[in-house]
């Protein structure tokens, strides 16, 4: 069944389908031209699902303290504090200090487990 809107709507498509062909020199029948408006007004009924420009806001991750890795800088820096002039010392990642007339830097990394 067909709303009197959607039947307005259809027959001034079907009209101006059949004034364009015939402006275009390839003239078509009522038929063809009703043809052509369901088409038409099929494909826009169906929904078009794109991919939205609006970004998504990250959570900023809370990264987590090895302990591991803490104790063992603390054992660094307790062995280095009587002989050498200790400088900056980057949380969980390395020691700067000075030796003699020297600088040093010594960096933990902790490897991954090899995979199996």
């Amino acid at each position: 069944m067909m709303t009197k809107e959607y039947a307005d709507k259809f027959d001034k498509l079907v009209k101006q389908i059949i004034r364009e062909a015939e402006e275009d020199g390839e003239p078509v029948t009522r038929e063809e031209a009703e043809e052509m408006a369901k088409m038409e007004l099929g494909a826009k009924e169906i929904q078009n699902y794109t991919q939205a420009t609006v970004k998504k806001e990250r959570k900023k991750t809370e990264r987590k303290v090895d302990k591991d890795k803490v104790d063992l800088l603390d054992l660094i820096h307790t062995a280095l504090k009587d002989n050498a002039e200790i400088g900056e010392i980057k949380p969980e990642t390395e020691i700067n200090f000075n030796y003699g007339e020297n600088a040093y830097t010594v960096k933990l990394i902790k490897h991954r487990p090899p995979k199996k």
